[in-house]
């Protein structure tokens, strides 16, 4: 070999490891980097925290009686809480607990494309309820929340309360939500909510054993923590492949998995407030 060639070699050899450098660099960067629709919103350590959720401290076998299903409640073994049209083309699949704070971060970015999205036919939403929270730190305020929730769905006002409890979402070490009297005074954000029958359900845990129901369902499903987010089957939080969830991906997303579909129109409700 010349002495002009080894240097060349030596030059081409550098320039193949820098690149693979960058190529690794970038590789860990779009894993840690969470893109939403409001830069910032969704912080790393609350990543970090969905992913070392540890469902199975929950105990969800303690249920205390015959689980009563909420009034309209769909899927399997009536565990989804559906907002949107039926013959929706798509489904959008999301597993929240009411005391996590990356499901409040979750919503308060996504929650108007979401309502958009739902209203105009391109997707149905099925809610889910999971209480990892209180098996993690203690306390009661995710199943109680849970069980307002569905009480709220009896009188159908699952998805203007939902927003409301999530806008009202106390520090995740305060069980506030564990109080029936809090529960019921931020039912008063929602027109109508606040009767002698929402009272009595909410203070009877007339849905307990449901919720309890539906985090042993969470507790089997192999999710990694919440919120988990899936779009017809496929996990699109806090990416999907390799594009980080954001408002535009998200409609883009939905848009792809909708083309030559028409948007649905039976039994189309609003998903917000």
């Amino acid at each position: 070999m010349s002495e002009n060639q080894e240097p060349k070699r030596a030059a081409r050899e550098r320039l193949a490891q820098q690149r693979e450098l960058d190529r690794a660099r970038e590789r860990r960067r779009r894993t840690l980097i969470v893109a939403t629709a409001v830069v910032g919103v969704l912080a790393l350590a609350a990543v970090v925290g969905l992913i070392a959720a540890n469902a199975g401290k929950d105990d969800p076998d303690t249920e205390a009686g015959p689980a009563v299903t909420p009034s309209g409640a769909t899927g399997k073994d009536g565990l989804a809480l559906q907002v949107g049209a039926d013959d929706a083309p798509s489904t959008l699949t999301i597993w929240e607990d009411f005391r996590c704070p990356v499901c409040a971060q979750f919503e308060n970015a996504f929650r108007d494309t979401i309502t958009d999205l739902a209203q105009s036919g391109q997707i149905k939403v099925e809610y889910h309820l999971a209480t990892i929270i209180d098996g993690n730190l203690g306390g009661s305020g995710s199943l109680r929340a849970a069980n307002a929730a569905a009480c709220a769905q009896d009188v159908g006002k699952f998805a203007p309360y939902h927003d409301v409890l999530y806008r009202n979402q106390p520090a995740e070490t305060d069980d506030a939500f564990g109080r029936n009297s809090k529960l019921i005074e931020l039912a008063r954000g929602v027109d109508g909510l606040d009767t002698p029958a929402f009272r009595s359900c909410v203070e009877d845990g007339t849905h307990d054993s449901w919720v309890r129901k539906s985090g042993k369902a969470f507790s089997e499903g192999g999710f990694q923590g919440t919120p988990t987010a899936l779009l017809n089957g496929e996990s699109v939080f806090p990416k999907k492949g390799d594009e980080q969830i954001s408002v535009a991906n998200l409609k883009k997303w939905v848009a792809d998995a909708n083309k030559g579909k028409k948007p649905g129109t039976v039994g189309a409700s609003p998903s917000g407030s």
